[in-house]
């Protein structure tokens, strides 16, 4: 009998290569493989007139072949072309290294034609076009077919091919969630939930399986987050900490004055570093908002009152800046500084760990080296987490237990709404930095359609030459399987072609290993590359004021937060900074949610505007890129269900339910390893 954590190698077709590809995209058991879900479904509408069809979206057409395919080739490549025909208008149909399509398509035949238009060369074409004959076609219309993330080497028939011999081990999944809450949702079981998020009869069958499962994620999420406040209690402070002569001076002689909104915040930090029970305080402000400078002055103050503070970011990148930001400001007071990370060398390290141990360090900055076993400190009285949501509920946790119970700060640029913040974030106290910085200069901004590229490639060419320099974001690593989106690879060759020779560009993704992304992104700090095209791996990235461009390829397919996050590596500096957000779509709804964007550079105003616009969840469509790294949930789109998961989790807990005392062992897995993440 199949069990979930059987290598996947027991499933017919899958040998040593295979395993490898599946492997490399974290694919290694059953559970892992029936947990990859869907990103979107194809589905076959009715048919529309040519004269209806519009670039970016996906339509069937149904037209008469007007003259004979063409064929050539141009730069390797072998271009099968020909035009069709309707009352409304015509169409031209291109296949790329398909040259059989010749003899399966004559000039005359009438067929419909599925796939999603492009404009080239001032007319509408339509690439790699599905074809059917009309009674084929009746058939495909009730299909729902799943198309996964895929990654190099993975195909989506890979996929299907092994997901479709799980199906009996789904069905025999236990239910974990409590009778109650499936019964007062009218949930689907939980292997019923999986076998038809995979394959769908109809489309309701997607609509209740993916409620069912964007709850589970919320539901465990708050579930692992109840259980350590559980083990936690109430916290009593060991740490009194206080202004002192230092953090005075420090304040006075900063070259800015702090912000109402910074001041607020500082003065509530304050207040809880001097309370009996310790500080558990969310600092949620705004990209470059300020952030920093408070847990400079935080962490100068515990220092001074003769104790240890660690700063854990959530990239080397970034670990190096708040490193080098925090010895030149700190400088004149002899604070003992120290950075960690994975990359810190082993006879550096052992050094390091030393000194920590022995209080020769004051203040620690780095990434998960901080929690490593062999880190010790000897008075850690605060430690502050930078962009949290990015660190696993453990990889916090372990910090924190490196102290007598410390003090707990954690700081945020994810513009989240005050209703979502509480249940996210609900064992925290909140201070919100809605103000920026008077010196800033607000990004201008512009929405515009593919057709724009040429302008933005010019404008781009001329902010180099001023000697500034530019980002470009493309929603994927490499080009996918039925998936029309740019991609980093792709359009890093195609911008080399496009702008001057003199103009470094260079690209980076997540995949990439750690070394080469640092050494890409110091190289970019540092002016040596003029142009990056990344993944929203930079979202969270380095800072770089003289960055003073950002163009973002399929905007549309990013949630409006990230997409401000994304803004936000920009306007760091003294000079005008312009943010171009390019649609691959041009109707009216994607137009009305990326003018919040164009309008304002308020995050939390752009937050509360994206939570209304969402409403009740896309089950078909592609996730947005979610501010929380859950898989299928997105706090944005399935507020509702998020919603429901604290009601259902409070619920319990009123009814004596207690989520460090369970005898429901699928739950206790659940959570267990969402506590490892």
């Amino acid at each position: 009998m199949m069990k979930g954590t059987d290598s996947i190698r027991s499933l017919k077709g899958i040998g040593d290569k295979t395993e490898q590809i599946f492997r490399s995209a974290g694919i290694e058991t059953i559970d892992d493989l029936i947990t990859l879900y869907p990103r979107y479904y194809l589905t076959y509408e009715e048919p529309v007139s040519i004269a209806d069809a519009q670039p970016g979206i996906r339509v069937a057409v149904y037209g008469k072949i007007t003259n004979a395919l063409a064929y050539r080739q141009f730069k390797g490549l072998k271009i099968t072309t020909c035009n069709i025909r309707d009352h409304s208008g015509a169409l031209g149909l291109i296949w790329y290294n398909m040259p059989y399509m010749r003899k399966q398509l004559h000039q005359g035949d009438t067929r419909i034609f599925v796939g999603t238009p492009v404009m080239k060369n001032g007319r509408l074409v339509m690439e790699h076009p599905e074809t059917f004959t009309e009674e084929a076609y009746r058939k495909q219309r009730q299909t729902l077919q799943p198309v996964y993330p895929l990654s190099r080497g993975l195909t989506n028939k890979m996929i299907v091919k092994a997901i479709s011999q799980t199906v009996d081990y789904m069905r025999e999944i236990p239910e974990y969630l409590p009778d109650e809450i499936i019964k007062k949702y009218h949930f689907p079981d939980y292997g019923l939930a999986l076998q038809h998020v995979h394959f769908p009869v109809e489309r309701q069958d997607v609509i209740e399986a993916k409620r069912r499962l964007i709850f589970d994620e919320f539901f465990i999420f708050l579930a692992a987050m109840r259980m350590i406040k559980e083990q936690n209690g109430v916290i009593e402070n060991h740490y009194k900490i206080y202004e002192t002569k230092e953090s005075r001076d420090f304040m006075r002689n900063l070259p800015f004055d702090l912000t109402g909104a910074q001041m607020r915040a500082l003065q509530e930090m304050k207040a809880d570093l001097q309370k009996d029970e310790a500080m558990n305080r969310l600092v949620q402000g705004d990209v470059g908002s300020g952030k920093t400078i408070l847990a400079v002055i935080l962490l100068l103050m515990t220092a001074t009152n003769g104790y240890q503070g660690a700063l854990m970011a959530p990239t080397e990148v970034l670990a190096v800046q708040h490193y080098e930001t925090f010895c030149k400001m700190l400088e004149p007071y002899q604070i003992r500084i120290a950075l960690l990370t994975g990359s810190t060398k082993a006879k550096e390290k052992r050094e390091i760990y030393k000194k920590l141990e022995n209080h020769e360090i004051d203040i620690v900055i780095g990434t998960h080296a901080l929690i490593q076993e062999k880190v010790n400190y000897r008075c850690l009285a605060l430690v502050i987490t930078d962009e949290q949501h990015r660190f696993g509920v453990k990889q916090r946790e372990a910090l924190y237990r490196k102290g007598l119970e410390p003090h707990v700060l954690v700081m945020s640029a994810t513009p989240i709404p005050r209703t979502l913040a509480l249940i996210i974030y609900g064992d925290l106290s909140i201070s919100v930095i809605d103000e920026l910085p008077a010196n800033r200069l607000p990004i201008k901004n512009c929405v515009v359609n593919t057709s724009y590229r040429p302008n933005a490639y010019r404008f781009i060419e001329k902010q180099v030459a001023m000697g500034h320099q530019a980002y470009v974001i493309c929603p994927m690593v490499e080009e996918s399987e039925n998936l029309e989106a740019e991609n980093v690879t792709e359009y890093t060759k195609i911008l080399r072609q496009n702008l001057s020779p003199s103009i470094r560009i260079e690209c980076l993704n997540g995949r990439m290993k750690a070394a080469d992304k640092n050494r890409i992104m110091e190289e970019f700090g540092k002016g040596k590359i003029n142009v990056l095209v990344s993944t929203t791996v930079i979202e969270v990235g380095i800072n770089v004021p003289n960055a003073t461009v950002m163009m973002v390829e399929n905007a549309e397919r990013f949630g409006l937060a990230q997409l401000h996050q994304l803004r936000g590596r920009i306007g760091r500096g003294d000079s005008q900074s312009y943010c171009i957000f390019i649609s691959g779509k041009d109707n009216e709804e994607t137009k009305k949610r990326l003018e919040i964007l164009n309008r304002s550079n308020d995050g939390f105003y752009i937050a509360n505007e994206d939570l209304k616009l969402r409403g009740p969840g896309d089950f078909f469509g592609v996730r947005q890129s979610g501010m929380m790294d859950f898989v299928l949930a997105d706090i944005y789109q399935n507020a509702d269900l998020l919603k429901m998961a604290d009601d259902s989790i409070r619920s319990l807990e009123e009814n004596g339910f207690s989520f460090g005392n369970l005898n429901n062992d699928r739950l206790k897995k659940q959570l267990e390893l969402a506590l490892q993440l």
